[in-house]
């Protein structure tokens, strides 16, 4: 299973320099699980950046892949991964929908970085 966190998105969709490296968790479907607030933080910045087409047809394919809610169990879990790794609130939310599922966390998020089961692509 794979979660790819909001910057890993972003990075496709904007054909970037790590696109091709968030292409296969991506495109495989049936493994990929979208924690809902990434699609709030991909639909907020394209929208901004872009426009809402834009932001609409990233969230369709986003949708795809197995959407995770936030459940309260989630919750707590990603307030105790906040406060044991130093995440903001997104990002322990990725990554505690990430360990319930056994998935590797594919990022180019920084405060991932040597964390167990994460694919970290510096933006550099």
């Amino acid at each position: 299973m794979n979660v790819v966190d909001s910057s890993g998105w972003l990075e496709y969709f904007a054909g970037g320099r790590n696109a091709s490296r968030f292409a296969a968790p991506l495109k495989e479907v049936d493994e990929l699980v979208v924690p809902a607030v990434s699609i709030y933080e991909v639909f907020k910045v394209l929208l901004r950046e872009v426009d809402e087409d834009a932001a609409l047809q990233a969230v369709s394919a986003m949708q795809r892949g197995h959407l995770v809610d936030l459940t309260p169990q989630r919750a707590m879990s990603a307030a105790a991964l906040s406060l044991q790794h130093s995440l903001p609130m997104a990002d322990s939310i990725m990554l505690a929908a990430a360990r319930e599922h056994e998935a590797t966390l594919w990022t180019q998020d920084e405060d991932f970085k040597g964390l167990d089961n994460v694919k970290y692509f510096s933006k550099k």
